[in-house]
């Protein structure tokens, strides 16, 4: 049966991403991931991508240079710096460019542009104004972290760098204090054990985690124990590399009596919530019933 296309633009993958990407289709965006590591990682989509493209926008073109000279492709098209410290000049220019019918290929230093990188401004400038954006999937640290971490997998979320400032990063780290779902950080090696310190303070020594170090590269190494564990081996040792650490989520708590949570009702009251929604907040979340919740806490009163 035929059916008529809706109002909604739809673009295909063979429209968006085909082998010819020198054709004459429309200009396009296209997020292109670059290996994290080893670059025998690269894509021959990649490879066909940067030679061919009309504008190649790059976090750092002297890594790009690097990598084109690793591959050795020779970039067809013009080379432009594009990166945190631009992207509010720079995003405008490149959306012209793809109106006026351009291939523009993002580059980031490593991994997939727009995570926890440079891009997201430009996805978000060309969804806006209706131009076409598609990817090249590759190399990400986000998920080899993930997937070599031995940690539950089925379940995560990606929370990037946390805060230098002690304060802010411990703010953070509390509104991650139930989380469930197994976390993914990046962090720079010179403040790992800082890092690793506040983990184990705010979640306890004996949460799982892993710390992955230079990963796909020649010395990578994936470290798995408890916070405990993996605090004392930085405090001993001088981390180099690339840094992922992924930590597990939160055990599930025994639900308890309803007297052993009044005070979590009670503090909630305190800070402005009605008490009816202070008992259902607090029911849900322990796995209690809301009606002697309610009770206990008149009770206690």
């Amino acid at each position: 049966m035929d059916h008529e296309p809706n109002s909604t633009q739809a673009v295909t993958s063979e429209q968006a991403a085909g082998s010819d990407l020198s054709g004459d289709r429309p200009g396009r965006i296209v997020l292109a991931a670059t290996p994290i590591g080893n670059v025998g990682d690269a894509s021959a989509r990649l490879v066909e991508l940067l030679a061919s493209a009309d504008i190649v926008a790059a976090e750092d073109t002297r890594r790009l240079h690097r990598l084109v000279q690793s591959l050795g492709v020779t970039v067809g098209g013009r080379i432009i710096s594009y990166h945190e410290h631009n992207e509010a000049t720079k995003t405008a220019e490149l959306l012209d460019q793809v109106r006026a019918g351009k291939t523009i290929v993002m580059v980031t230093d490593a991994g997939m542009p727009a995570v926890s990188d440079p891009g997201f401004r430009l996805v978000e400038g060309a969804v806006a104004a209706g131009l076409t954006v598609t990817a090249v999937p590759g190399p990400s640290a986000v998920l080899t972290a993930l997937a070599l971490s031995g940690l539950p997998t089925d379940r995560f979320c990606f929370e990037g760098f946390l805060p230098r400032k002690a304060g802010e990063r411990a703010s953070r780290l509390a509104d991650l204090d139930a989380e469930r779902r197994t976390m993914v950080f990046f962090e720079a090696p010179h403040r790992l054990e800082a890092m690793l310190r506040a983990l184990h303070e705010r979640f306890g020594p004996d949460r799982k985690a892993a710390v992955c170090r230079e990963l796909t590269k020649t010395y990578e190494e994936v470290l798995r124990g408890t916070l405990r564990e993996l605090l004392q081996w930085a405090e001993s040792n001088e981390v180099r590399g690339e840094i992922a650490v992924v930590v597990g989520g939160a055990p599930e708590r025994a639900p308890g009596t309803p007297e052993d949570n009044v005070a979590a009702v009670n503090e909630l009251v305190a800070q402005g919530l009605r008490l009816k929604d202070a008992v259902a907040a607090v029911a849900e979340e322990v796995r209690v019933s809301k009606r002697e919740l309610y009770a206990a806490v008149l009770a206690a009163r």
